[in-house]
């Protein structure tokens, strides 16, 4: 599902404009990105955790030239932790 095809499920289950619920989905995206650019959490019940995680630096080589060792630096990653509602949906199809 893209971001366009929810815009559109949206739309037709409500009767907004496709424009409004549009930009509601796209300001609760920029407030989410901004919560995890600052290392807050931002938690939704019932669907899951997007947590901020720092991976540390590690020692990468290049599979052509073996000897050849690079490092990695340690970085920020994005972590998401399913719900118990959304992880027993997801599973019960497995």
């Amino acid at each position: 599902m893209t971001k366009r095809d929810l815009v559109m499920r949206i739309s037709k289950e409500t009767g907004l404009v496709q424009q409004d619920v549009f930009a509601v989905i796209q300001k609760t995206l920029d407030y989410i990105t901004e919560s995890l650019a600052k290392g807050e959490n931002v938690e939704f019940r019932n669907f899951g955790v997007f947590e901020i995680r720092i991976r540390k630096s590690r020692i990468g080589r290049n599979p052509n030239k073996p000897s050849h060792v690079v490092t990695i630096p340690s970085r920020k990653v994005v972590k998401f932790k399913m719900g118990r509602i959304m992880k027993s949906l997801v599973m019960k199809n497995v």
